[in-house]
């Protein structure tokens, strides 16, 4: 079984809704798990995926799948983020990002590039 988190800033919400629907099928086929910050992870569940919800981000939800990718329960992250928009948590953000590349987990930070990790996954 694999866990993906998935996180959306509130401009890029809908998106990662979309993207999830989009790839219903695949995720359900491969029996991943979702794990995701408290809104994405709310407006993921209304949509219909089994999701764990976590503190939402600007609370410690980013930090939270970060301290799960260091411990080795994370396989790959979806974060849409939105890079015009400022964000009271960019440590957290950042923290995470660097996690993943300290522990080589795939991350994708917009559709076109979860798209390409979804095919290899």
């Amino acid at each position: 079984m694999k866990t993906v988190a998935i996180i959306a800033h509130n401009g890029k919400k809908a998106e990662m809704v979309q993207f999830l629907n989009n790839h219903k099928e695949a995720l359900q086929a491969k029996n991943i798990t979702l794990i995701a910050t408290g809104t994405t992870g709310a407006k993921t569940e209304s949509a219909g995926f089994e999701v764990e919800k976590l503190l939402s981000g600007p609370l410690g939800g980013d930090a939270q799948i970060a301290s799960r990718i260091a411990e080795g329960k994370v396989d790959m992250v979806i974060f849409f983020r939105d890079p015009l928009d400022k964000h009271p948590h960019e440590p957290d953000i950042f923290m995470l990002m660097r996690l993943c590349d300290v522990h080589d987990i795939p991350l994708a930070t917009n559709p076109a590039s979860a798209r390409l990790l979804m095919q290899a996954f």
